[in-house]
């Protein structure tokens, strides 16, 4: 439903779009007539929690991170595999 009331709206552009494409902040009415502070505040601070938000949700790394454990995983069992396969080699001779 909507009323005959208007609101100041705030979007933010995400610049990662894979977690956000836009925010959209609802201005509170004693702030967004001038009285709370100028435009380039209501801006900074709704770009400051959008930023939070995108580093709060995804870790740092990403990618590189993940396939660097892979890596190190297959390597791990490659030489516990060598090992093991040198062990019954020895144990036989």
């Amino acid at each position: 439903m909507v009323k005959g009331t208007s609101k100041r709206v705030v979007v933010v552009k995400s610049p990662d779009p894979k977690v956000f494409e836009q925010a959209f902040f609802i201005v509170r009415e004693d702030f967004a007539g001038g009285k709370g502070g100028p435009r380039h505040e209501i801006l900074r601070e709704a770009q400051e929690v959008a930023d939070r938000y995108l580093h709060s949700v995804s870790p740092p790394g990403g990618k590189r991170r993940g396939r660097l454990r892979l890596i190190l995983c297959l390597a791990g069992a490659l030489l516990l595999a060598g090992g093991a396969a040198l062990v019954l080699y020895l144990l036989q001779g």
